[in-house]
């Protein structure tokens, strides 16, 4: 079994994990200091409905994409290495908000959810689905998150997956030893390793995605010879060169290849590739720059692209 594969997925759905399971407790806990337990099951219900439709539109996923690339045999090396770009893209905008919203909120996330469910008991007739309601959302937004990264590597699809279901499994243990245990974890300590690590997730991925699209148009470009001159770099400027990314600035498949130990785990943890090209440097670099540097102003708690406000020229005449 190739664990390596099994780490980037536990590593993002303990994560998000962790952060539905606190919703779920806030709920329960105020549920129960408002002589209200009573309404648990709605919760518990909602629970098992966000993982059941985590789970379909992961089968939705793996059906489009098993589809599209049945669709057209002879475009098939072209749209499988494209959806895995076009995943890759939207896995990155929606964990890099993510990490960036969640470390934002997480301070007040507890009076806004207790003013949520507050707000909910005041209509007692809808109060358990709009418990549900709250619970669902909060299931499947992290769940669709973790879908999009498993539809971004689904050449790795079970692997990602086992991940995914033992992520799940160690999360609902931490919220076991939160609050039916009550042991005590240090969850600002924990959130921001996570973050850390889930920041140089995502920047490999930015690597992968621009890989994606590079072999893509490479394919695309060889099947129909008119649209040679997409490969931008290698048509205009080197044969050496990647299709769209540029020349090439490191070479490991002899010091440390991809395909074995300790390279493997770097690849499936921080999208390390023993072929790296001048773009995706500057794509990992920029993405490290900008997302890392609004992620340590979230932790500070600054805001986010603060602007300095210019203060009134004063005009008054004397």
């Amino acid at each position: 079994m190739d664990f390596a594969s099994v780490l980037p997925t536990f590593a993002i759905t303990l994560r998000e994990g962790v952060e539905a399971a606190l919703v779920v407790g806030i709920v329960l806990a105020y549920l129960k200091k408002a002589n209200r337990a009573h309404l648990a099951r709605w919760v518990w219900s909602g629970v098992g409905l966000g993982l059941v439709a985590s789970a379909i539109i992961g089968g939705l996923f793996g059906w489009l994409i098993a589809h599209l690339g049945e669709a057209n045999q002879r475009y098939a090396p072209v749209i499988e290495p494209l959806l895995e770009g076009v995943f890759s893209v939207l896995a990155i905008a929606m964990l890099s908000w993510m990490l960036l919203w969640m470390t934002r909120q997480a301070r007040a996330m507890k009076g806004q959810l207790e003013t949520s469910v507050g707000v909910a008991l005041q209509r007692d007739e809808q109060a358990g689905w709009a418990i549900l309601g709250l619970i669902v959302f909060a299931v499947v937004r992290e769940g669709f998150e973790t879908v999009l990264f498993i539809a971004s590597r689904f050449e790795e699809g079970l692997f990602a997956t086992l991940g995914a279901v033992l992520g799940i499994a160690a999360a609902a243990l931490i919220a076991l030893l939160l609050f039916k245990w009550g042991v005590r974890i240090d969850l600002r300590r924990f959130f921001q390793t996570m973050g850390v690590l889930l920041l140089l997730i995502v920047a490999g991925l930015v690597v992968a995605a621009l890989a994606h699209f590079d072999a893509a148009l490479h394919a695309f470009a060889q099947i129909d010879r008119a649209s040679e001159q997409l490969c931008f770099f290698s048509e205009r400027f080197s044969r050496n060169a990647s299709c769209i990314l540029g020349p090439g600035i490191w070479d490991g498949s002899r010091v440390l290849p991809e395909n074995r130990f300790p390279g493997a785990l770097l690849n499936a943890l921080f999208g390390y590739t023993e072929h790296f090209y001048l773009v995706q440097l500057v794509g990992y670099a920029l993405f490290i720059a900008l997302v890392g540097g609004l992620y340590w102003q979230s932790l500070s708690g600054r805001p986010l692209l603060p602007f300095k406000k210019r203060t009134p020229l004063n005009t008054t005449l004397h």
